[in-house]
């Protein structure tokens, strides 16, 4: 019943950390220099947004009336908080909205535009993660100090110190076909080809396959390192306690003492990261998308910040927030799961 208790709290507490967040942010967004209104200026005088930061001399010859009617354009005319009012409730947290950036589209179109390659990005991330790396700590913990632990921890951390957008050209150039004599194996950039609309169910899912195999695998392969070696150190610190020695003293086998007993309980640090499941629609990386000139939710998340898309990137600061919170609830809820043990009642 405590544990039932626990998990409405965190629930209930959902909304008022939502509501700091968010809170926060829109109110740093509404100070921030550069902003729509700057902008606009600046591309009524013919200057470029880019230059947006360099100062605000330039808005002098702009006349009161002229940027009144350019904050009232963009809701800054009213109080703080009848904007955070609009954004939370009537605009349902942004979504509905138009961005500043692309006219005649809503934070949650652009946001909707990004799904398929965040789930891609995101769902294979998780997946693999879970399957590669944790039967590979598994592994590595019962084979620890040996050849296979000694080569199988270079190559991960090789991986992980390899920095993305270098691994990134590397795989282009060896198996895109960017220098002579290489393989010319898997397309250069894009999510799709073309004529992706015409092809089949399988020839689009084929298609698919051949442009995101390797930004997939620049995304993932600096996350090997960390799970894979925690799951290691979870599993050899549970086979040295007293309970796995127990087992041993009334004749069970070892088999039986890590498979029955030590590998459940190495799970739990491993559950921390469950939670993020919720989050992998939102999943990418700018440097990865950027390399291979794929548009993703981290660029787009990206055009917002430096383009100064308010609706945007709040719709995306939003979503991401409401899914990690429960995400963390999520985690503990596996907690519970591997652990029936646990107690989160307060003393």
């Amino acid at each position: 019943m405590e544990k039932l208790d626990y998990f409405i709290r965190r629930f209930l507490l959902v909304i008022p950390t939502f509501l700091g967040i968010t809170l926060l942010c829109f109110a740093l967004i509404q100070f921030v220099p550069g902003g729509p209104v700057e902008q606009m200026i600046l591309q009524m005088k013919g200057i470029g947004a880019a230059e947006s930061g360099r100062g605000t001399g330039v808005t002098s010859s702009i006349s009161e009336e002229q940027r009144k009617a350019l904050e009232a354009h963009f809701g800054f005319d009213k109080p703080f908080y009848l904007r955070y009012w609009k954004w939370l409730v009537t605009d349902r947290i942004g979504m509905q909205m138009e961005s500043y950036k692309f006219p005649n589209k809503t934070a949650w179109q652009l946001i909707k535009e990004r799904f398929k390659v965040s789930i891609i990005f995101g769902v294979t991330g998780f997946v693999l993660s879970y399957i590669v790396c944790i039967p590979l700590g598994i592994l590595k913990a019962l084979r620890h100090d040996r050849a296979f632990d000694l080569i199988s921890s270079i190559i991960v951390f090789v991986g992980y110190a390899i920095p993305p957008f270098a691994f990134g050209m590397v795989l282009k150039m060896l198996f895109c076909g960017t220098v002579d004599h290489l393989w010319d194996i898997f397309p250069i950039s894009g999510f799709h080809s073309d004529g992706y609309m015409d092809l089949t169910f399988w020839g689009k899912a084929t298609d698919i396959f051949m442009h995101m195999f390797l930004p997939v695998v620049c995304y993932m392969i600096g996350n090997f390192a960390v799970l894979t070696l925690l799951m290691k150190n979870s599993l050899l610190e549970q086979i040295g306690k007293d309970y796995i020695r127990t087992v041993l003293a009334k004749g069970g086998s070892f088999r039986r003492a890590i498979w029955g007993h030590a590998l459940r309980n190495s799970l739990i640090p491993i559950a921390t990261g469950f939670g993020s499941i919720l989050t992998v629609m939102f999943a990418g990386s700018v440097i990865i998308e950027t390399v291979f000139e794929i548009p993703g939710m981290g660029r787009l998340s990206l055009e917002a910040i430096v383009g100064r898309d308010y609706p945007v990137f709040m719709g995306i600061l939003s979503l991401t927030a409401i899914l990690g919170l429960v995400g963390n609830i999520l985690s503990d809820f596996m907690y519970v799961l591997i652990d029936p043990r646990i107690n989160f009642q307060q003393n």
